[in-house]
């Protein structure tokens, strides 16, 4: 348990390396034309097609892969009541290991009965104790390997396959737009195209209802931000985590905020145009894309996560913005 060395972007020597570690457990999702008009060409990075739903997995299997003798003694345990909860429930219940998966009490009945029908056990923890996993890197009373859900070379280097991915599918890709929550994913796919395209701009995309990345690139530090309740559960986490700040600042081109009515209409134009089903987090790029924000040129959006509540989908369908949770 405990913090280790600093952390630092993974090589692309370290990212092709796990490409092939978690290649038994995820899908090569597709790359596909949007169909709109506007001075940018979009595309969309379809993640929400992985096996849990979202790209999680990824960073799950890369972990927990690279270091399958540190789950002898005790199985792997995590700390997420989101997406990387399922992606270590996922990856473990196909090597057959145990799981285990911290949550906070307010964390919702519907999610940890997803955890417990992958086979994971489930433990509850008051907020500040839950908190102290993520930055301690783990939890006294659990034994076993400890995968963090965002600061880790391990997970951080499934999360730069993405990128990999969009390079090959696509080489003239000019600008990726990135949902943010905790920097992984963004950091992951910059630290990619830094060593495969250079010139290539990754952005973070946000939701007006909560910015920590504007906010941080703003003061030049990161700051607490207000968090409006919402729907979308997997960006806006109030804060850019200190040991993801250098990252963040040196990989990141820079920042995008949608209003969350405008993720609402993405996710309803991805759903009616597309049949593509997508979570709010993994909307905020397409609506910042789709308003403009990108800028010119090939314009990749990365669909995070299709994970959407079955009632907000609903709602949103019926042109309406979802009750906050």
């Amino acid at each position: 348990m405990g913090m280790t060395e600093s952390l630092r972007p993974p090589t692309l020597e370290e990212v092709r390396a796990a490409a092939e570690r978690l290649a038994p457990f995820v899908s090569r999702t597709p790359l596909v034309r949007l169909q709109s008009d506007g001075p940018s060409r979009i595309f969309l990075k379809l993640e929400n097609l992985q096996p849990i739903g979202s790209f999680k997995v990824r960073p799950a299997a890369s972990a927990i892969s690279r270091r399958i003798d540190e789950t002898v003694d005790g199985g792997v345990y995590t700390a997420s009541s989101g997406n990387m909860a399922q992606g270590v429930a996922f990856v473990a219940r196909a090597l057959g290991i145990p799981a285990t998966v911290l949550l906070t009490k307010n964390t919702a009945t519907t999610k940890a009965a997803a955890l417990e029908r992958l086979g994971a056990r489930t433990r509850y923890l008051p907020d500040a104790e839950w908190w102290d996993v993520i930055y301690d890197h783990g939890h006294p009373d659990e034994r076993g390997l400890f995968v963090h859900p965002v600061a880790s070379r391990d997970v951080l280097a499934g999360d730069a396959t993405v990128g990999l991915e969009i390079y090959e599918q696509l080489p003239e890709v000019d600008t990726v737009l990135v949902p943010f929550g905790g920097g992984g994913l963004a950091t992951g796919i910059a630290s990619a195209m830094r060593a495969l395209k250079p010139g290539v701009r990754v952005l973070g995309a946000e939701s007006d209802h909560c910015a920590p990345l504007t906010a941080a690139l703003e003061a030049g530090e990161p700051v607490e931000t207000a968090i409006r309740p919402t729907f979308m559960a997997g960006i806006g986490v109030g804060r850019v985590l200190e040991e993801m700040w250098p990252l963040v600042k040196d990989l990141l081109a820079g920042a995008v905020v949608a209003p969350e009515s405008e993720v609402v209409d993405a996710i309803r134009f991805l759903c009616e145009r597309h049949h593509v089903i997508a979570e709010g987090a993994g909307a905020a790029s397409v609506a910042s894309a789709l308003a403009g924000r990108a800028g010119e040129g090939n314009v990749v959006c990365v669909v995070s996560g299709g994970n959407l509540d079955r009632e907000d989908l609903l709602e949103i369908l019926r042109a309406r913005i979802p009750p906050p949770h």
